[in-house]
């Protein structure tokens, strides 16, 4: 485990910052903004004069929004560079250019580069550090959706053939759900939930959970095609997913939003939604004056589904109770 110990003030806000996370895997950091997460980073490298241990005494890579690259360097300068800073050499050079898929473009200079392909660049320089641990801020919030997207599935082979432990800002739920396996929150420079992500995912009375960023993930195994579709199995039940993915027997995260689901206490027969699940509810929780998010078991994993007040009390939801949850849309990382 990673002991995250830190305290910093600033004019009228204060973080305060007490916690372990995982020392393998990727820990995502999410809040509001101004809730303190690039100021939990900073404090992490050193860059924070109250910090003890100044940046250069730390083994730590950081990536920013900004690739931040020497513009007069090659990408292979700028990777060399990197390499030159490292105390420890256990970082393979080779197996970093080709997991982010670099190799083309060494001798290419950064202002060639698109935002992804820079953005790759940096996180390969932070690497060739052999740091003892990445920190990530946001390093996809300055890139447009079709550049993110591009960008997503090296993140994954960082996720799946990384040793070294990476710390993940960023204010994107969908990001966080794809790439995390341990999540905080933060609100107003303090840890209000720290665990599992998808146990922090399923809880409803986080409030910067609540609304849009309201969703879970639930592991599935891709185990039929037909029509355009994939059908998961989860154990308890099968759901059904746009797209074509390999039957390879790896369950692969599913994120079904908040938003996405229903409740019934009939089970629906002339609906087009063909994701209709048999569930207990676990916590129903009032957001708002309108709004309530109502926790469900479907075997071993939680969805949740974002409802009004009026038809929890239409319904009459409380714990215990046996409904149909019906899923609209779902989304595969792959």
């Amino acid at each position: 485990m990673i002991r995250l110990r830190h305290k910093l003030t600033k004019g009228d806000f204060t973080l305060d910052v007490d916690i372990e996370v995982p020392d393998v895997g990727i820990t995502g950091v999410f809040g509001e903004s101004g809730s303190g997460k690039t100021s939990l980073l900073r404090c992490i490298a050193g860059l924070e004069r109250e910090q003890g241990l100044p940046v250069h005494k730390r083994n730590v890579g950081y990536v920013f929004q900004d690739p931040g690259l020497f513009p007069h360097l090659s990408v292979r300068g700028n990777i060399e560079y990197g390499e030159r800073r490292a105390t420890t050499h256990r970082v393979d050079g080779k197996l970093v250019v080709d997991m982010l898929g670099i190799g083309g473009m060494l001798d290419r200079k950064p202002a060639s580069l698109s935002g992804g392909e820079a953005q790759r660049v940096a996180i390969a320089a932070a690497l060739m550090r052999s740091p003892d641990l990445v920190l990530m801020d946001e390093p996809l919030a300055s890139l447009d959706r079709k550049r993110r997207d591009e960008l997503l599935p090296y993140f994954d082979r960082l996720h799946e053939e990384l040793s070294v432990p990476v710390i993940y800002v960023s204010h994107d739920i969908e990001e966080i759900s794809r790439l995390c396996d341990h999540l905080v929150l933060l609100d107003a420079g303090k840890v209000v939930a720290s665990g599992r992500l998808v146990d922090v995912l399923s809880r409803v009375d986080m409030p910067v959970l609540s609304g849009r960023n309201a969703g879970v993930v639930i592991w599935a195994s891709p185990v039929d095609h037909e029509d355009g579709l994939t059908k998961f199995d989860f154990g308890d039940g099968d759901i059904w997913a746009p797209g074509s993915f390999p039957m390879s027997g790896v369950p692969l995260r599913l994120r079904v939003a908040a938003s996405d689901v229903s409740i019934s206490r009939d089970q629906p027969t002339s609906t087009t939604i063909l994701n209709i699940l048999r569930a207990s509810v676990e916590e129903v929780h009032a957001v708002d004056a309108a709004t309530a998010l109502v926790r469900m078991g479907v075997g071993n994993q939680s969805l949740l589904a974002r409802v009004t007040n009026r038809s929890v009390q239409r319904l009459e939801l409380k714990a215990g109770d046996r409904v149909f949850a019906q899923v609209k849309s779902v989304t595969v990382r792959h």
